[in-house]
């Protein structure tokens, strides 16, 4: 290999490298950009399947992959967030939103101005002054993406100008004339490369830049294409191996999909070139990709929208249901509904991942209110099963703790903006406070157990009283402050302030109260230390709970 060809190969890896890097460097700063209005998405997705197919098309157009849409919804299906109908709409959606790449490839046709040597080196000089020198990070997320931008077009700017020489090569024109004359090879070519890179929007990127030199005829272009479509499906085949039925089946589905839709489209153009060879042998151009590209992936999805039943039931053939032997998820634990819920494939999405995250933090402030109800009763009623059930909880909590932390830093390592950031911090702070909730609800049933093991132990009437007074103030605060999490609900927030100074004044006086019956011997010593140590253990719950509180009033000030 000569030295003049090891640098057209190196200018095309760099290149090729600079397209894929800038691809994602953009999806990044729209993601960041779009913050944390991407989390509403999700009320839109519970809705129905037409709103699905938008939802679908917007969030491709912005993460810039439809493999990592549908890795996202097969996540979104293994948690039960949404299902299968509602799936296919996305997985449909996804595929027209994964054209949006290529029309940006092919503005380099448009006209002189959008050629990537014109404008690329400006909007990437642009970018890297605001990134340093502007304070604002809204300024830098839209920077990030005029960067990604830039890299883009310089990337295939650079593979253009490696490939230009070889553009009148007999060796390039007799594969692509081959590849015209045969579909299956053409369409297994597509889907070879695609499934390799991992991204469909990347490899008919490529495919248009070697239209841009002229070397790609429209035979083998389409059949490229279609390829290119059903190879977007293997990430989405990968990223289901060890999920739900359900999941395995959504994976399915877009296979069906593009499969589907590459055969009824390949049949029918076989035969518009069979009629027409000299249209088979045009050389297709970049904007022309793009414009097939598109109507493919609309007309597909408006022939397959009214059978996307039959795509639901085809899938249920494919994937048996498990033998009688083997178990799906079990829906009755919270615990094994977290292990479903924090899915790794909806970290492709960092708005989604947090959205999921908040979810479950609230799930897991539902146990611990849950607990802490449980723990009274145990104290009041002087009830050994409650005792148990409490460290039974106890250790749940420690587990759901465990959980959301690896995944708030899995999270935590994405990329994020400023309000993000926050948010992801402020979900680690208060599942350690909801850890310290449990921690005292333990200490009340420990408290529990010595009032049952030892019969000289008991309460007053009045004792029993001002426990359950200060016990339902404390509940109270609790509830609030992860009804405050769940709606970010200021009103709220304000709630759970005043229950946990109702709390500390309860404390107090209670405190005061006891002394004095100790004093006058209405109560016995032993009574009064479990008595004095329930009251500081509710104490210290309302103020977890206020801290819970504090962290939601931080975001939304």
């Amino acid at each position: 290999m000569s030295i003049s060809t090891l640098g057209t190969l190196f200018q095309f890896i760099g290149g090729l490298g600079m397209f894929l890097y800038g691809m994602e460097s953009m999806a990044d700063g729209l993601q960041k950009f779009a913050g944390n209005r991407l989390q509403r998405v999700l009320e839109i997705l519970t809705s129905n399947r037409l709103l699905g197919v938008l939802v679908g098309a917007g969030v491709t157009a912005i993460i810039q992959s439809s493999s990592a849409t549908t890795v996202m919804v097969v996540g979104f299906v293994n948690a039960g967030i949404i299902n299968l109908l509602q799936a296919t709409g996305i997985i449909m959606g996804a595929n027209i939103g994964t054209t949006v790449t290529s029309w940006i490839v092919s503005m380099s046709e448009w006209g002189e101005v959008l050629k990537p040597e014109f404008f690329a080196p400006v909007l990437f000089g642009i970018g890297a002054f605001i990134t340093m020198f502007a304070k604002s990070h809204k300024k830098k997320e839209g920077a990030e993406v005029l960067i990604g931008f830039a890299l883009l077009f310089i990337g295939l700017s650079f593979m253009s100008g490696s490939i230009e020489p070889y553009r009148d090569a007999p060796t390039f024109s007799e594969s692509f004339r081959v590849l015209g004359q045969n579909p299956l090879l053409g369409i297994l070519v597509g889907l070879a490369v695609t499934a390799i890179i991992q991204s469909s929007s990347a490899s008919v990127g490529i495919l248009q830049m070697l239209a841009i030199n002229g070397m790609v005829n429209w035979q083998s272009a389409v059949f490229i294409t279609l390829g290119q479509n059903i190879g977007t499906c293997a990430t989405a085949l990968l990223s289901c191996i060890g999920t739900t039925r359900t999941a395995k089946r959504a994976a399915v589905i877009h296979l069906l999909f593009n499969v589907t839709g590459a055969v009824v489209f390949g049949v029918a153009l076989y035969i518009v070139f069979m009629m027409n060879p000299e249209l088979a042998m045009t050389r297709a151009d970049s904007v022309g990709i793009s414009i097939f590209h598109t109507i493919f992936n609309v007309v597909n999805t408006c022939i397959m929208f009214p059978f996307a039943g039959f795509l639901v039931k085809a899938s249920d053939v494919i994937v048996p249901k498990p033998k009688e032997t083997e178990k799906e998820w079990s829906a009755n634990s919270v615990e094994t509904e977290m292990i479903r819920h924090l899915d790794d494939r909806i970290l492709e999405t960092p708005s989604f991942a947090i959205e999921t995250a908040c979810n479950e933090v609230v799930n897991m402030g539902k146990v611990a209110v849950a607990n802490l109800k449980i723990a009274t009763a145990a104290l009041v009623d002087a009830d050994d099963n409650f005792c148990e059930q409490v460290f039974e909880n106890e250790e749940t909590i420690d587990r759901m703790e465990k959980m959301l932390t690896e995944y708030l830093l899995k999270i935590n390592n994405l990329s994020l903006n400023d309000e993000q950031h926050l948010l992801v911090k402020n979900m680690y702070y208060t599942i350690g406070d909801l850890e310290r909730v449990g921690d005292h609800c333990e200490n009340l049933a420990e408290l529990a157990k010595k009032r049952i093991e030892n019969v000289d132990i008991d309460f007053s009437d009045l004792a029993l009283e001002e426990l359950r007074t200060i016990a339902d103030a404390t509940l109270k605060s609790v509830e609030a402050s992860v009804e405050a999490r769940q709606a970010h609900d200021m009103q709220k927030v304000r709630q759970t302030a005043r229950w946990e100074e109702e709390v500390d004044s309860m404390e107090e006086e209670m405190r005061e109260n006891h002394m004095n019956r100790l004093s006058n011997g209405d109560c016995k010593i032993e009574g009064g230390v479990i008595f004095l140590d329930a009251l500081a253990n509710y104490e210290r719950i309302a103020d977890h709970a206020k801290n819970v509180a504090g962290y939601v009033k931080e975001e939304m000030q």
